[in-house]
């Protein structure tokens, strides 16, 4: 399964189309996530826009603290069971933070979104009992053939106690939010895949995917001169590959992906 890091603006979502549907023709994978909150010019999702990365072969899109920024999203996420925003958002809020996906080869994959709670706004509910009961209500290799948790928070050492928190239960467990790849995927002791964060498919010439003007005016002088805005550079295409084990649900490889832009690439090989 692969999944695709915080699709940011039109530079993201050019970099979607230019390298995903080549790279879902060459690995074939079974699922495809993609975190698809800051699509809409830096700012949560429209329907639009949420159509056309489910058209470039996004099983699932996931979302984060910018899920509603987009006013249109508080309506159509109720009918689009595919597109899911962190589940520990408060009783009532719309929409639902789990989709249970079958591929075609019949393989059950329960998608997970969660948010953390420190250094971001808005402050949700707690993220480990929230994790901690969707998998008790549907445990890996009984109940799905595979799990994915897209772990959308500021905090690496968040992010990291929640890998440990659900080892052995998840095939994968993915940071989102900061949309800078990190060098730390691995699996880990018990058989979780893990990565701090995927990145971004977005303009690495900028601020995290924001053209750089205004978050220098801030930083140099305390003081917002405009709305932020994504750069429209060349975009890179930015995730994580991992191959499960058809018994047990869990990792038994893991390979990162940056496509296009001016970092260093990575493909996946291992398929």
């Amino acid at each position: 399964m692969i999944f695709l890091g915080d699709v940011v603006g039109k530079s993201g979502r050019d970099a979607v189309l230019k390298y995903l549907p080549e790279l879902r023709a060459r690995v074939q994978p079974d699922l495809v996530v993609i975190n698809g909150e800051n699509a809409a010019h830096g700012f949560g999702i429209t329907e639009e826009i949420y159509l056309r990365l489910r058209e470039l072969g996004a099983d699932v899109v996931t979302l984060g603290n910018h899920s509603f920024d987009q006013r249109e999203a508080l309506v159509f996420i109720e009918r689009e069971d595919r597109m899911i925003r962190p589940v520990n958002w408060p009783k009532g809020c719309p929409g639902r933070g789990t989709a249970m996906v079958e591929t075609a080869k019949g393989q059950r994959v329960l998608v997970v979104n969660a948010m953390g709670r420190v250094m971001i706004e808005p402050v949700l509910d707690d993220p480990f009992p929230a994790i901690d009961r969707e998998l008790e209500a549907c445990k890996l290799g009984r109940d799905c053939d595979a799990i994915l948790i897209d772990m959308h928070a500021e905090a690496s050492s968040e992010k990291m106690a929640m890998g440990h928190f659900v080892d052995g239960r998840a095939s994968l467990i993915v940071g989102t939010h900061t949309h800078t790849p990190t060098a730390d995927h691995h699996i880990l002791a018990n058989g979780t895949a893990y990565m701090t964060d995927a990145g971004m498919c977005g303009c690495y010439d900028s601020v995290i995917g924001m053209d750089k003007a205004e978050p220098l005016q801030r930083f140099l002088r305390k003081l917002p001169v405009e709305r932020m805005k994504p750069a429209d550079g060349e975009g890179s295409m930015c995730g994580v590959a991992v191959e499960t084990d058809d018994r047990t649900g869990l990792a038994v490889k893991i390979e990162p992906i940056r496509l296009g832009g001016n970092l260093a690439q990575a493909t996946i090989t291992m398929w």
